[in-house]
C-alpha cells in the first residue's frame, strides 16, 4: 500500500548555484539553466526531515522522485506563537504544537474548527444545537479564554472565538500554531486558556494555484481554491476562496426540528506582500466573511424571521477583518502590527 502523497510548498535549492524553487500543487518542480555535473540538492518542507541527496545533471534528464519522511520532534521548526518572533522549536521556552497542511488533507472537514478535534487537549464545543455556533475549549477552560490569531494579529471582535476559524481558506495555510495553558498569557487575559495562530504562506512560496472540493451525500458542498499573483515588480498578492453550502433540511429521527443546521457561506481573504530593501517584513491582508445560517422546526423558512408563530434561529453574519505588519526601517527587528474589524451581525430567534 501506497501512502505518499505529493507535497506542495516544499522548498529545493541547489546552494552551490544559488538556484531555488517551490514544489507545485503535484508535488512537481523544475530548475532550469543547470549545466551538466554533480550538485547536492537541498529538500525542505515543514512537518518532514530535510533531505540531502547528490544528483547528476546529464544531457538526458530524467524525472527523478524525492521521498521526504514525516518528523516526529520538528524540533527545528521555526515558530513564533509564545514568543513574538522567530526562533527555532527546539530553543522556545513556551511549548509550541504546530500543524501542517498535510494535516489538514489527513482530516479533509469543511473548516478548521472541526479539524481541530483530532488535536489532543483541543476541543470545539456546540453551544447551539439548533444554530450550529460553538467555541474552542483549550485544557477544559472556556472559548471566551482562547485568542485566535491570524498571522500573529487577533481577531479584536466579541465573535472571534465563533468565527475566528470558520471560513479561513485551507489553501492559504501555512501551518497552524498552539500554545496550551496560561504561558500564552502574554498575549493578554483573552489568552490564558491558550493560543491559536493561524500562519498563511507568504506569496513567494505558495503554489501558483491550488483547488479542493468536496462533497456528501446529504448535498454538503465545500469549496476551497487558492492563488497567486504578481502585481509589478514589487508586490506578491495571495488570494484565497471557501465557499460552504447545504440547504437541504432534514428530520431522521422525526422530532420536526432540522438535524443539520442549514448554512451558507463564503470567505475571501487576499495578501499583499511588498518587497523592501534589507528583506523588511511589509505585509497587509484582509478578510471578508459572509454567512447565514438556520435551525428550527422543519416548516420554518426566512418569512418567519423575527417572529414567534414558528420557533428556528437564524444568524446573519457579514464582518470584515484587516491585518497589517510593517517592519520599521531601524537597525533592531522591530514590527508595528494593526488589526481591525468590522460589519454586522444579526440573530433571530
Amino acid at each position: 500500500m501506497n501512502d505518499t502523497i505529493p507535497l506542495a510548498g516544499a522548498t529545493i535549492e541547489i546552494k552551490k548555484l544559488k538556484l531555488s524553487t517551490i514544489s507545485d500543487e503535484a508535488g512537481y518542480f523544475t530548475i532550469r539553466n543547470v549545466q551538466q555535473g554533480n550538485y547536492l540538492l537541498h529538500i525542505s518542507m515543514v512537518g518532514f526531515e530535510p533531505l540531502h541527496e547528490n544528483i547528476k545533471v546529464a544531457e538526458d534528464i530524467k524525472t527523478k522522485v524525492f521521498n521526504l519522511v514525516t518528523s516526529t520532534a520538528s524540533l527545528d521548526a521555526v515558530v513564533v506563537t509564545g514568543t513574538m518572533k522567530p526562533m527555532q522549536k527546539k530553543e522556545s521556552p513556551i511549548l509550541v504544537e504546530v500543524y501542517t497542511p498535510q494535516f489538514l488533507k489527513k482530516n479533509p472537514v469543511p473548516s478548521i474548527f472541526e479539524a481541530l478535534q483530532n488535536v489532543n487537549g483541543v476541543r470545539p464545543q456546540l453551544n447551539c444545537n439548533v444554530c450550529n455556533t460553538g467555541d474552542i475549549h483549550i485544557n477544559g477552560l472556556e472559548g471566551p479564554y482562547t485568542m485566535i490569531t491570524i498571522d500573529g494579529m487577533p481577531i479584536v471582535s466579541s465573535l472571534a472565538s465563533v468565527y475566528g476559524l470558520f471560513g479561513i481558506p485551507t489553501q492559504l495555510i501555512d501551518r497552524i500554531e498552539i500554545v496550551k495553558g496560561p504561558a500564552s498569557g502574554l498575549y493578554g487575559s483573552e489568552a490564558i486558556g491558550g493560543l491559536i495562530n493561524i500562519i498563511t504562506k507568504s506569496p513567494d512560496k505558495a503554489p501558483s494555484f491550488t483547488f479542493n472540493a468536496m462533497s456528501t451525500s446529504w448535498l454538503e458542498h465545500s469549496i476551497d481554491a487558492g492563488a497567486k499573483f504578481k502585481i509589478g515588480n514589487k508586490i506578491s498578492d495571495l488570494l484565497g476562496i471557501n465557499y460552504f453550502n447545504y440547504q437541504r433540511p432534514k428530520d431522521n429521527n422525526a422530532d420536526n426540528f432540522t438535524d443539520v443546521t442549514l448554512q451558507h457561506r463564503i470567505s475571501v481573504f487576499n495578501k499583499l506582500q511588498f518587497q523592501r530593501s534589507n528583506d523588511r517584513v511589509a505585509s497587509l491582508a484582509g478578510r471578508y466573511f459572509y454567512e447565514d445560517r438556520w435551525g428550527g422546526e422543519m416548516q420554518w423558512d426566512r418569512n418567519f424571521r423575527g417572529t414567534d408563530s414558528i420557533y428556528g434561529e437564524s444568524i446573519r453574519t457579514s464582518r470584515w477583518e484587516l491585518i497589517g505588519n510593517y517592519q520599521l526601517p531601524v537597525h533592531e527587528k522591530i514590527l508595528f502590527s494593526f488589526s481591525a474589524t468590522g460589519g454586522h451581525h444579526q440573530d433571530s430567534y
